[in-house]
């Protein structure tokens, strides 16, 4: 951990600076800089000046005085800037040997920041009467980016996926076949779940409004679901099960995985609900109103906002109340009601477990987490927040945390290609109107297109490493245009622009990796680490090597943040420094056979960093492109 030892001996330094002086103490930032201002920089000046009553530049001038440039091995200076900032720089020698022997290392990049702490993470839970969409896959690229993230700082990780299998829209669908006319096979090609969500639940919906029958049908058949031995049950657990086949079939493409599968129907018919509600009226969470429009409802006080009904007058839980019960599940507040049956193995040999009332030969499961971090759009942040505050009564006020994001639309474009008048406006996916780009389609359409190419520059190449490269570029591009942009930014999705691959693509980053591997593929052996690195020293070298040091800080930033855009960002900068390189220094004709494989194993340091930081993207550096 050089660079972030580095950063970690200087706050501690500056610290111990302020306590000799007998300064206020301060909440001080000690991060990397900016081009032109030394390798790292401080602002505890500012903030002592009020009380110093001294300018920032005068006090940063103390500071350097007193600050022991001895105690950290790869510092050269430290300065004091004429704005007030403390600016600290390399020692470049003593730092580049560091950060290159270290980035060999398997587990580069690691920190202990979760101790082995356990963490849920509960992503994707679409409701089993469609395909994924595009939209969908932002809320699973999401998940499975920062349970990788949180997994390389050692947290115990488990990741879930809630599949409401006896909610509104699996009623739908029932309605649908049982009424509407539809068969329940789907036309010869089709996956059932396309099937279902294009077909059946589109063009049920559309018939409630103009009949009042079916409509009645609809709320009856919700009521029978919540009946586990009624026929409707047994009917919809067929229906829910081979749409969510075809979900999983989809994102396991995508590279994603889970540790289990929890059923609403199982969290239904275990009581759960009725527990956490008895456990709260004990514990006074909540009371009965007895008077005002809120009389004969439960209701949950939350500080400065109004009650919440939990429970209306007629007996019936609330949208509010059906998360409770699994958010107490999570957090270990209420004992496991449930067996657990192996569902698969999956691809990457992860055991994938679902929840069961039934008998089970597999041994007892524990989910309990200290931390659950549940990813879900910002549609549902109100919602979030008072499950957040209910279960902060349980257990200590961080450990529910909702990852929330921006929905994913449509450019005008691509909804005119679908067929839908848009008047110029993007325009909400929608699964109702059927207003959606399907995944699985628009993965084979990227894989289509980069086969062709990469075919082009690889007529050697048979077909299957060109299926291989292009699937592992399509899925890269999708999961980096999803991951890149701030979690609080709208997508606009557009069929045309996803399928270019150029500019801040994944396929850039990618494409770097493969420039690195044809040249230590050209040189034919491994290059020699057991030297001194004194001779890159030129711009290009350096801010490489500083880049590959700067990985550690990057995930140390990224897990404590839950940011996935901070390792796509970070891949990306690595990438250009890597291009600015590679353009402007020799490498295996450089003028020394030493300063040859000194360059080598830069490059090498490169590809393996990349490798590793592309790797929490859940995306693949291809050896060809």
């Amino acid at each position: 951990m050089v660079f972030l030892s580095v950063l970690n001996q200087v706050r501690e330094n500056i610290s111990k600076i302020i306590e000799e002086k007998g300064y206020d103490k301060v909440t001080f930032v000690v991060e990397p800089s900016k081009s032109g201002f030394g390798d790292i920089t401080c602002n505890v000046a500012f903030l002592l000046a009020k009380s110093l009553k001294k300018s920032p530049r005068e006090i940063a001038q103390g500071f350097v005085d007193a600050y022991d440039i001895n105690l950290n091995d790869e510092l050269e200076k430290v300065e004091a800037h004429q704005s007030g900032y403390i600016n600290f720089f390399l020692d470049v020698n003593p730092f580049n040997k560091a950060v290159l022997l270290e980035s060999q290392n398997e587990n580069y990049g690691s920190i202990n920041i979760g101790k082995n702490s356990k963490v849920i993470i509960e992503h994707t839970s679409v409701n089993p009467n469609k395909a994924l969409h595009i939209g969908h896959l932002r809320n699973v690229v999401i998940g499975d980016v920062v349970s990788r993230i949180l997994s390389k700082v050692n947290y115990d990780v488990k990741v879930l996926n809630y599949v409401d299998d006896s909610g509104l829209q699996v009623a739908d669908i029932i309605v649908g076949f049982k009424f509407g006319g539809f068969s329940e096979t789907p036309p010869a090609g089709e996956k059932f779940a396309n099937y279902c969500g294009d077909t059946v639940y589109v063009k049920t919906s559309t018939k409630y409004a103009n009949d009042e029958g079916l409509e009645s049908k609809r709320r009856e058949i919700l009521k029978e679901l919540e009946d586990s031995t009624s026929e409707t049950a047994r009917f919809g657990k067929i229906l829910t099960r081979k749409i969510l086949a075809d979900q999983l079939d989809t994102v396991w493409n995508l590279g994603a995985s889970y540790d289990c599968l929890n059923f609403e129907s199982d969290i239904l018919y275990s009581k759960l609900w009725e527990k956490v509600f008895d456990s709260m009226k004990s514990e006074n969470l909540i009371r009965l109103e007895n008077e005002g429009d809120n009389a004969g409802c439960w209701v949950l006080p939350i500080e400065n906002e109004d009650d919440k009904i939990l429970v209306r007058s007629n007996g019936v839980a609330t949208y509010v109340a059906k998360d409770i019960p699994y958010a107490a599940w999570k957090l270990g507040v209420l004992n496991d009601p449930f067996n657990y049956a192996k569902y698969t193995t999956q691809s990457n040999g992860k055991i994938l477990y679902e929840t069961t009332l039934e008998e089970s030969q597999e041994p007892k499961q524990s989910f309990a987490a200290n931390k659950v971090i549940t990813v879900i759009d910002n549609r549902q942040t109100n919602l979030q927040k008072i499950v957040a505050s209910l279960m902060s009564k349980f257990k200590p006020e961080s450990s529910y945390v909702h990852l929330g994001y921006e929905a994913v639309t449509l450019s005008s474009e691509t909804a005119s290609l679908l067929g839908n008048k848009t008047d110029g406006k993007d325009v909400q996916m929608s699964g109702r109107k059927g207003l959606y780009v399907n995944a699985d389609e628009m993965i084979e359409k990227l894989e289509k297109r980069i086969f062709a190419e990469s075919k082009e520059r690889n007529d050697n190449l048979d077909d299957e490493s060109l299926s291989e490269i292009s699937h592992n570029v399509a899925v890269g591009t999708i999961r980096y245009e999803l991951i890149k942009p701030d979690l609080d930014k709208i997508i606009t999705f557009d069929i045309n622009s996803s399928l270019k691959l150029e500019g801040d693509t994944c396929s850039y980053i990618q494409y770097s990796c493969v420039r690195a591997s044809r040249i230590l593929e050209k040189f034919g052996n491994e290059p020699n680490f057991d030297v001194q690195f004194d001779q890159l020293n030129t711009e290009y070298e350096i801010n490489l090597i500083k880049q590959i040091g700067m990985f550690e800080i990057i995930v140390n930033d990224a897990a404590k943040n839950y940011s996935p855009k901070v390792i796509a960002r970070y891949c990306y900068g690595l990438a250009v420094a890597f291009s600015s390189f590679y353009e402007h220094v020799k490498v295996l004709k450089a003028d020394t056979p030493e300063l040859v494989n000194a360059r080598l194993c830069l490059v090498l340091s490169f590809k393996l960093t990349l490798e590793k930081a592309l790797d929490l993207l859940g995306i693949i550096a291809p050896e060809r492109m």
